[in-house]
């Protein structure tokens, strides 16, 4: 990392308040000085890479032209705010981002007041704009204004086009800026995605229009009413004469672009210009994600989070992981090819997540039976619903944070009508140094009261294979199948894929004083602790055992294996990687009282708060979840 004083003007600029006093002139070279800083940075210290690089030149102009923090500007997702971040006063800390009480991975409004709203899911920035466009103007602060930047991936999203349907009804002077770079994570797929880069509006027409617009007010021959009236009439006019209808300036929402989104000093003129525009605006920007490196620039997807890497030679620092388990979404993604070559029925379905959940390899190998259907999470699962409502067998796999804006579609469009579709939740649990926008927490808990749900989770791959196969089986119904990031347990997880019987967990262990039940991949730790327990106790001449059960399943629960146990232990420990209200310990509880027994239950999993950012082990041991928390937990069991 480069000493963080060889940049002239940036090591100048400590707030925006610092870079506003500077030449437009010279803002060129801030853009090359904060790339450079980024790459600097994000060499060493992993993050989100090629994003933060392609909106250098707006981020410049946005916090060159507008007062912020008192002026608002609104991310849609953070991924392209660390740019942001080092202008607004964090640049001396950004080595911390992303690790264990450090910068948080997005914007947040705890960690500064320039980050103005949580910004970890896409498509809530419109909506969140508008919200505080509103309270403004509630307030009587008429000069405030609201800008909104989000990409063309995030635009797919249902609830940017609610934001926007909202924001043509609503008295406002929103700018949005609809930063397009036909990128997401993966490609941006779809009509919208062919739509923007069709989208052309001549600059010499909206300048004048807007002098001409600025004079008629001056003069008082223009109110809003009849500004509203001439802007219908006008759009009109030109979908007429162009013969394309503009689907912004179809919502009375004025439209400017397309423009060169690295011209920083052409955006700061426009971004002058439209600053003090009555009416809602969007302005519409190309940019090319990895701008400044080529090795980004070619392979946005790929440099999206790539890790360490040589910022001299573009070069990823990759480890041999020939030798190592798999990760869980290879396992997945292998398992979903070979699925759909026994079973024609089988389709995978993503929300712009193919390479990030795996599913690349079935849409490379069978590309007609497999869908993108961008960042809409809802419309995947109901979409997944119409294709098994007609005979197919969908696999529709998605971030389980991110499931979480699917929940109605569940109930209403697969749940009710028992439909089969295998909703596989990938980042199950805690997912690291991206915070609580993304930890999988809330998944068991959230889908347990629904009626006609299989909930499972593997102990290991070869139980992730087995339970994929197992789903798409004649009717079974809505199956969720939940597993976390990172590498398994197995390298030979290459195995027969056979049906495991649905509510069936197993008894991995047995034992005669404490029973310890979990469910998922956290069992393995709680194997390894069990060990060290009752080698510790041995040690002591006190021969306590812990049986050891996975439950493999949280709905349909085995209620044979909870019978066994509450006959036969007085102690019982319950562990899952989600929030402990709710999710498997909530269901041992349930039964034990429904059916009069009354062990002493200790329920052990994520708190009832939200867990920040950090490494999976560092978090564990915070939350209380990790070996020795388990074994800490056995132990005062031994002396109660």
């Amino acid at each position: 990392m480069s000493d963080k004083n060889t940049y002239k003007l940036l090591s100048q600029i400590n707030d925006p308040a610092d870079l506003r006093r500077l030449s437009v002139e010279q803002l060129p070279q801030v853009c090359e000085e904060l790339r450079r800083d980024i790459i600097d940075e994000l060499a060493d210290n992993p993050g989100h890479f090629a994003s933060s690089l392609g909106v250098v030149e707006l981020t410049v102009a946005l916090h060159y032209v507008y007062q912020t923090p008192y002026d608002r500007i609104v991310w849609d997702v953070g991924h392209q705010a660390y740019g942001h971040k080092i202008l607004t006063g964090r640049r001396q800390l950004f080595s911390t981002n992303r690790k264990l009480h450090g910068l948080k991975p997005f914007p947040s409004p705890s960690e500064s007041e320039y980050d103005t709203f949580t910004c970890g899911h896409a498509s809530n920035s419109i909506s969140a704009a508008l919200g505080m466009a509103v309270a403004a103007t509630n307030k009587g602060e008429t000069d405030r204004h609201v800008v909104a930047v989000i990409g063309d991936g995030s635009m797919s999203g249902g609830l940017a086009f609610e934001g926007l349907n909202n924001t043509s009804s609503t008295p406002n002077d929103i700018l949005i800026i609809l930063n397009d770079n036909n990128m997401s994570i993966d490609r941006s797929v779809g009509g919208m995605a062919h739509y923007f880069h069709q989208l052309h509006t001549s600059s010499l027409y909206n300048r004048l229009r807007f002098i001409a617009s600025k004079k008629l007010f001056n003069w008082g021959w223009l109110n809003d009413e009849r500004r509203k009236s001439l802007i219908r009439f006008n759009n009109s006019l030109k979908s007429l004469i162009s013969r394309q209808q503009n689907v912004f300036e179809g919502m009375n929402i004025r439209y400017f672009g397309p423009s060169d989104g690295h011209n920083v000093i052409e955006l700061v003129h426009t971004l002058q210009q439209l600053k003090d525009m009555k009416g809602p605006k969007l302005f519409h920007i190309h940019t090319v994600k990895g701008k400044g490196f080529k090795p980004a620039e070619k392979a946005a997807d790929i440099w999206h989070a790539p890790g360490k890497f040589d910022k001299e030679t573009g070069e990823r620092i990759m480890t041999d992981t020939s030798s190592l388990p798999p990760r869980y979404q290879d396992v997945f993604g292998e398992t979903l090819l070979e699925l759909a070559r026994m079973n024609p029925r089988i389709i995978g379905v993503t929300p712009a997540m193919p390479s990030g959940c795996s599913m690349n390899i079935l849409m490379k190998a069978l590309p007609e039976r497999a869908f993108d259907v961008g960042i809409a999470e809802g419309h995947a699962i109901t979409f997944s619903g119409g294709m098994s409502q007609d005979g197919l067998i969908p696999f529709c796999n998605i971030y389980s944070s991110f499931a979480q804006r699917a929940y109605d579609n569940i109930i209403h469009d697969v749940a009710i009508e028992r439909l089969n579709v295998v909703i596989c939740l990938d980042r199950a649990g805690l997912v690291g140094e991206d915070g609580p926008t993304h930890h999988g927490a809330f998944d068991l808990a959230a889908l347990r009261p629904i009626p006609n749900l299989t909930i499972a989770s593997p102990l290991n791959e070869k139980e992730l294979r087995r339970l994929m196969y197992t789903a798409q089986l004649p009717d079974k119904g809505p199956f969720v199948i939940r597993y976390p990031r990172g590498r398994g347990t197995q390298t030979d997880w290459r195995c027969p894929l056979e049906a495991i019987e649905v509510g069936k967990g197993q008894r991995l262990k047995e034992g005669a004083d404490i029973a310890l039940l979990s469910i998922g991949p956290i069992g393995n730790l709680a194997t390894e602790a069990i060990r060290r327990f009752e080698e510790e106790q041995a040690g002591k001449g006190q021969p306590l055992t812990v049986a050891h059960y996975d439950m493999r399943f949280l709905k349909p629960l085995d209620e044979t294996i909870l019978h066994e146990v509450g006959t036969n232990f007085r102690h019982i420990i319950t562990l899952e990687d989600g929030v402990v209200r709710g999710g498997l310990g909530s269901a041992v509880l349930e039964y034990m009282a429904d059916h009069d027994f009354s062990p002493r239950i200790r329920r052990m999993g994520l708190p009832d708060s939200f867990v920040e950012h950090g490494s999976i082990p560092e978090l564990q041991h915070i939350v209380g979840i990790d070996a020795d928390a388990i074994i800490e937990q056995l132990r005062s069991i031994t002396t109660t």
